[in-house]
């Protein structure tokens, strides 16, 4: 039975579109085309309400659980660190305690929380290297293991994660790439970086089903949960979640926080010790298992976990194909405050909420819900017009520089 648990948590928020599209004069700087493509009015909404009713009760619920015997990965998008600095300083200083106590782990994400490792591994590897100087910038501390964009991972992704100098990664343990294989023990697939392969239906518990009154598990209580970690055959069990899951997307009345504070004490009743992913890695390497992985990514959104929840209908095709359009124009003028725009548009958020669209389920509510209200009033088929004209407009901008 697994005795030891790895906890990480992301925080990320997205730099948003401006809806409806607005036109870019030709000769437009950098500077003015950012500001006609992006939303900072929304961003700042958006940071307020869950930096009110998530990010900062959670920090203080998660330094109460390190001090209590707790160890927790912690991994930043740029983006969010870059949303804290101009609108929450003291936000962005209480996660620098929080990430200096000794039971944390600053864990590298990818910087834009974007898909240019879909098409450009060699992007990706220069991405993750800028992603180890922000984070050693803000937090004085340079990762060691990462966390792509939605947790994606594949064969080639893995090699680039190599290249990039990390020694870990963060995997989901989905049963189509774990096949017989248990989620609970450490991987590793023929190179040194090992994976942490993250319990889908431990994590989901938490992160998907705690608040559901109909959910046969409800209510959910810690010493209920340590007993089904204890008892799940393995090592080491992976829990992750987005850290929007405590406060937001499971408000403070569904009891979520008193359960966090509860864990380490029923936790420490089962015998099961708190390692991090630095820890679990060193501990367990030597012992790690094989398994081969997939060309086509594993990730952790969805219920299938593939890459059908970000590219599995028209529109999200038609995004993914001007988001590379767009980096591979920008590419070609030399200007880094180009390619600095369209990486930001090639956020994975942007291909999100288009999931929902011609679908029903659970998935298309989760994907509704990520969608700015401030943007339904265009109704669906516009507002899917105007993300598009987001993309043709910055990538025709683009003609003025040769």
């Amino acid at each position: 039975m697994a005795k030891h648990l790895v906890v990480y948590s992301l925080i990320h928020q997205p730099r948003r579109v401006r809806l409806p599209a607005r036109p870019i004069e030709a000769g437009a700087s950098p500077a003015d085309m950012a500001e006609l493509l992006f939303d900072p009015e929304l961003d700042k909404h958006y940071l307020d309400v869950i930096g009110k009713w998530c990010y900062h009760p959670a920090a203080q619920a998660w330094s109460d659980m390190l001090d209590d015997g707790m160890k927790l990965g912690i991994g930043f998008s740029l983006s969010v660190l870059r949303q804290f600095e101009k609108w929450d300083p003291p936000l962005l200083a209480r996660f620098q305690k929080l990430v200096a106590k000794p039971g944390a782990e600053l864990i590298g994400v990818t910087p834009y929380h974007g898909t240019s490792l879909l098409f450009s591994l060699s992007d990706f590897i220069d991405l993750m290297r800028l992603a180890g100087d922000g984070l050693h910038a803000h937090f004085g501390v340079r990762p060691t293991v990462t966390d792509t964009t939605e947790m994606m991972m594949s064969s080639d992704i893995y090699r680039a994660i190599h290249e990039a100098g990390f020694s870990g990664a963060f995997m989901d343990g989905r049963p189509w790439v774990m096949q017989w294989r248990s989620a609970a023990h450490l991987y590793h697939a023929g190179l040194p970086v090992k994976l942490l392969t993250r319990h889908f239906d431990l994590s989901n518990d938490v992160g998907h089903h705690f608040s559901n009154h109909s959910w046969d598990g409800w209510p959910l209580l810690a010493d209920e949960y340590a007993r089904w970690i204890d008892e799940t055959p393995g090592d080491l069990v992976t829990l992750a979640w987005d850290l929007e899951t405590f406060g937001h997307h499971h408000n403070h009345g569904t009891g979520i926080f008193e359960f966090l504070r509860a864990l380490p004490a029923a936790l420490r009743k089962r015998g099961i010790t708190s390692l991090l992913p630095s820890e679990a890695i060193e501990y367990f390497g030597p012992r790690s298992h094989q398994i081969p992985l997939p060309p086509f990514p594993v990730t952790w959104a969805g219920a299938s976990g593939s890459m059908d929840f970000f590219l599995g209908n028209r529109q999200q095709q038609a995004v993914f194909r001007l988001m590379i359009t767009a980096l591979n124009k920008a590419r070609l003028t030399g200007d880094e405050d180009l390619v600095d725009i369209a990486l930001w548009l090639s956020q994975s958020d942007n291909l999100h909420w288009l999931q929902a669209i011609n679908a029903t389920g659970s998935e298309a509510e989760v994907s509704a819900y990520f969608t700015p209200v401030s943007w339904r009033h265009l109704g669906l088929d516009q507002m899917v017009w105007e993300h598009q004209c987001v993309y043709k407009n910055s990538i025709n901008a683009l003609d003025d520089y040769r």
